[in-house]
């Protein structure tokens, strides 16, 4: 008998899965002494975080696996913040007391990675907080939005029965992380304004600092 608590409309999970192994993909790939977690430790990060995610997707039990992955996917997105803030932070620090320890390509990686990263984080944050989730999102559970994306402002300019899904939330981080500013997607919460702030933060220190410094010595 089905749960009358379960959602009828499960949004596809895969964009969020790529964007999940991408970031540890980045982590994995980075030079040793920038890398804060051991070679294997994203490996077991992987199955840990992508098996809720499966089971939402073809488990029949959802609404018990939705609650497994929410708390999943927000543990996953503080570990790799502090991850990524750690990062940042190691790099400033050399460059300021040991100059030398680190190269120009070296920096330059580094700081490519750590934005990157910070747009994949943050977009998966903002996936699934906004209106509730993917699922609240998509069976209309009457959350208040924490964003006013173009499409909601002009219904008669989208789709029919458009709702915002991964792909709208990774842009909006990456135009977060690029422009320092909104872009399209104007935040209508406290709580959304404050998580934009700490983004465009994290990828103007690492634009100005880390990379503008890296291409210094690069060309020098």
């Amino acid at each position: 008998m089905k749960d009358p608590t379960e959602p009828s409309r499960i949004e596809p999970r895969w964009p969020a899965a790529l964007a999940i192994l991408a970031v540890l993909l980045l982590l994995t790939v980075l030079p040793g002494r920038v890398r804060l977690l051991p070679v294997w430790a994203p490996f077991v990060v992987v199955i840990v975080v992508l098996l809720p995610m499966a089971g939402v997707t073809l488990a029949a039990a959802r609404a018990r696996w939705l609650r497994v992955e929410r708390a999943v996917t927000r543990l996953f997105v503080a570990l790799m913040g502090l991850t990524t803030l750690s990062i940042l932070a190691y790099l400033v620090r050399t460059m300021v007391s040991r100059p030398g320890d680190i190269g120009g390509l070296q920096l330059l990686t580094s700081s490519i990675m750590v934005w990157v990263t910070n747009v994949l984080v943050f977009s998966l944050l903002f996936w699934h907080m906004d209106r509730g989730g993917p699922e609240a999102r998509a069976n209309d559970a009457g959350t208040k939005p924490d964003w006013l994306f173009p499409q909601s402002g002009a219904p008669e300019e989208a789709p029919p029965d458009w709702r915002p899904t991964f792909v709208d939330y990774l842009f909006l981080a990456f135009s977060t992380a690029t422009a320092f500013s909104p872009t399209d997607a104007l935040p209508l919460t406290s709580r959304a304004k404050m998580l934009m702030m700490l983004e465009s933060s994290i990828s103007l220190s690492t634009l100005v600092v880390v990379a503008s410094r890296a291409i210094n010595i690069l060309g020098g």
